[in-house]
C-alpha cells in the first residue's frame, strides 16, 4: 500500500519559490500523481498532475507559467517547484496517487498524504 508524505512547505514572501517533495513508500510507477491545494473556507482543487511516464502533465490556470510538477520514479518521489508565488497560494498542499487514471477531481485518488501547509506573504 502507498504512503505519502510531503515535504518542503512553509512561509514565503510574496515573488518567492518553494519546492514541494513527495515521498512515497510503495510503488507508484504506473500511478498518475497530483498536488492538490484547499485554503481555508475553499474546496480542495487540483493544481498539477503528472501521467506515471511524466510525458503528460496538466496544470490549473492559476498556475500555468509558475508552477511546474515533475517525478523521479526511480526514487518514488515527486515534486511541485512553486515561483513567482502570490498570497492566492496560500493554501494546505496535499500530494496524490492514483491506481488508474487520474484526472482534477480528488475522487480520482487512492492515496493521499497528510497536507503541507504553505503561506505566501504579501
Amino acid at each position: 500500500q502507498v504512503q505519502l508524505v510531503e515535504s518542503g512547505g512553509g512561509l514565503v514572501q510574496a515573488g518567492g519559490s518553494l519546492r514541494l517533495s513527495c515521498a512515497a513508500s510503495g510503488r507508484t510507477f504506473f500511478y498518475t500523481m497530483g498536488w492538490f491545494r484547499q485554503a481555508p473556507g475553499k474546496e480542495r482543487e487540483s493544481v498539477a498532475t503528472i501521467s506515471w511516464g511524466g510525458g503528460g502533465t496538466r496544470y490549473a490556470d492559476s498556475v500555468k507559467g509558475r508552477f511546474t510538477i515533475s517525478r523521479d520514479n526511480a526514487r518514488n518521489m515527486a515534486y511541485l517547484q512553486m515561483n513567482s508565488l502570490k498570497p492566492d497560494d496560500t493554501a494546505v498542499y496535499y500530494c496524490a496517487a492514483a491506481r488508474l487514471k487520474g484526472g482534477t477531481q480528488k475522487t480520482d485518488y487512492d492515496y493521499w498524504g497528510q497536507g503541507i501547509q504553505v503561506t505566501v506573504s504579501s
